[in-house]
């Protein structure tokens, strides 16, 4: 998760994470070259007099037209490729469906062992030591490592959205109507998120918390859950 001194995103936990902190760099690259090469302009037109001719100049006026279709080529090809990903769902493992409720989350596990609960955020006065504030809840979203994951996500009340930075993930929560999304934990570990539309005053007191075990913990976790 996040910390005070953090300037980057977070590790990323999923192929689609990975994918898109890649894309932020290619594109910040792109907007360094860019900055340099206007302020180099701005500096040589400043220290020395252009003439009319290299002003006017045909030469000139097709470079500065065709260089910014090459730059929004040179993001708009990346950008597409990683929003296919993000929409293609191609026969998920396992199928999760998520409800947003004011103010937690409610969970089922319907094409597995019919397994549903619902997840609050713990209070400040009942957390316990080495807990994150704000950011715990009472009944973690458990799925298999490394095991394509669909999403399904709607609302119960009011607009809410299904977001866990880490894996890539921000789906809004419509009242009456399905959205999915998709991921694929790479790794075992605790991701933490929270509602990130802003709902009413308490959304940001909706966590979310995704743990990633190997499949055999999947198992004996949903067999406990399904036996109590």
């Amino acid at each position: 998760m996040a910390n005070h001194s953090q300037l980057g995103f977070q590790d990323a936990s999923s192929p689609i994470m990975e994918e898109l902190v890649e894309f932020h760099d290619h594109a910040l690259i792109v907007a360094l070259a860019i900055c340099s090469l206007v302020l180099y302009l701005l500096a040589h037109m400043l220290m020395e007099k252009l003439s009319s001719n290299a002003v006017d100049a045909q030469e000139v006026e097709l470079i500065w037209t065709i260089l910014p279709a090459i730059v929004l080529v040179l993001l708009a090809l990346p950008s597409l490729q990683i929003l296919y990903m993000m929409d293609e769902i191609d026969e998920p493992d396992l199928t999760l469906k998520a409800i947003g409720h004011q103010w937690y989350w409610s969970y089922e596990y319907t094409d597995f062992k019919d397994l549903s609960f619902d997840s609050y955020m713990i209070s400040t006065t009942k957390l316990p030591n080495g807990y994150f504030q704000l950011l715990e809840v009472d009944h973690r979203v458990v799925v298999p490592m490394e095991s394509p994951i669909r999403v399904i996500i709607t609302a119960g009340d009011v607009l809410h959205s299904w977001a866990v930075p880490t894996l890539g993930v921000k789906t809004d929560a419509i009242p009456g109507q399905l959205n999915q999304t998709s991921f694929i934990t790479t790794r075992p570990g605790i991701f933490y998120g929270q509602c990130s539309e802003i709902c009413t005053a308490n959304h940001s007191y909706m966590p979310i918390v995704v743990e990633s075990t190997p499949l055999p913990h999947f198992e004996a976790w949903s067999s406990l859950l399904a036996s109590s």
